[in-house]
């Protein structure tokens, strides 16, 4: 498998990048009294006027993830990977989650496979310190097959605290933190692998399961709050389905990536069972790296008192588009 493996598994990046904007382009309506919407879709979340504040809200699922964990019969860690996936993209705008609100479609109900997604949604609210307020369980049987777990979330911010990435600056530093493994993107494909070319019971090189790496839950980056509190924060970024092409969300800079994390084993194992390119790797998982942090070089001993695992992977120079180890990885606002 080449450039394309992705796509061939059943997920084409581009294609859903310009179906997204197909949907976008129709939402032209904004709301004009003093709960206006103050930003535009397309970042991480979207802001509406409060007072002084800004609230936003983000959403995210669990995605396939949910059917490794139908293949283990564990479902007690992927309410992590659901609140995990809304609160860091509100974190790299320096906005507190406070509420959360989950959705579960299936297509019939156990009682012993909620009460491990409660406990998992639970363990996630503990770690990112929000309320779950409330959620809907629907049962659409014909519709749906199995059970799909989503979330929405609310964030709260002083307008003046947002952190938005304008204040990005060459020669910046990219200090990247490590994630937990393979988050919950991408495993349309990581699946794929296993089914084709192992099992869930295959053991890594470690000892570990293909099916215990591949349910471990996204990291939920809390600390984040603080070190923005403590040193002069000018980006951050979420990685997540896409890789580091996520960076371009946060604007038109070199971002120059020289020294980036190690990746997971279980990243090798897929890379390896099914041929492909690193260039596909790194624009399909997180490759190890599952945020990021982008502030001036005096600000890192700040980061690394809170992620003792953080790193500086690169900087930002004048020159836009992401390069890999030396090499254009994409221009600029491209996934390509």
């Amino acid at each position: 498998m080449e450039q394309d493996a992705y796509r061939d598994a059943g997920v084409d990046i581009d294609l859903e990048a310009a179906a997204v904007q197909s949907l976008i382009s129709e939402l032209t309506f904004r709301r004009t009294d003093k709960f206006g919407m103050t930003s535009e879709i397309g970042h991480f979340a979207g802001f509406i006027q409060f007072g002084r504040y800004v609230l936003a809200l983000a959403v995210d699922g669990v995605g396939t993830k949910m059917l490794v964990a139908d293949a283990l019969r564990d479902w007690s860690t992927v309410g992590i990977d659901c609140i995990a996936m809304n609160v860091n993209d509100l974190y790299v705008m320096n906005l507190e989650p406070v509420a959360f609100v989950d959705y579960i479609a299936t297509s019939a109900l156990s009682k012993d496979q909620m009460r491990q997604i409660g406990i998992g949604l639970n363990e996630g609210a503990k770690q990112a310190n929000l309320s779950i307020i409330g959620g809907e369980t629907a049962t659409l049987k014909g519709l749906v097959t199995g059970l799909d777990l989503a979330g929405a979330c609310l964030g709260i911010q002083e307008k003046d605290k947002v952190i938005s990435g304008s204040a990005i600056t060459p020669g910046d530093c990219i200090v990247g933190i490590p994630s937990s493994g393979i988050h919950s993107n991408g495993l349309t494909l990581a699946r794929r692998m296993v089914e084709e070319h192992g099992s869930y019971d295959e053991k890594l090189l470690s000892g570990e399961t293909l099916g215990s790496a591949l349910l471990k839950p996204t990291r939920i980056y809390a600390e984040v709050l603080a070190v923005c509190r403590e040193t002069n924060v000018h980006g951050m970024c979420h990685i997540t389905g896409g890789g580091l092409l996520n960076l371009n969300r946060l604007g038109t800079f070199g971002y120059t990536i020289d020294a980036p994390l190690p990746p997971q084993e279980i990243f090798a194992w897929i890379a390896q069972a099914g041929s492909i390119s690193e260039q596909e790797m790194y624009r399909t998982f997180n490759m190890g790296m599952g945020y990021v942090f982008i502030l001036p070089k005096e600000g890192f001993e700040t980061v690394k008192r809170h992620y003792p695992d953080a790193q500086i992977v690169g900087q930002i120079n004048h020159e836009p588009g992401i390069t890999l180890r030396g090499n254009l990885f994409c221009q600029s606002g491209s996934g390509e």
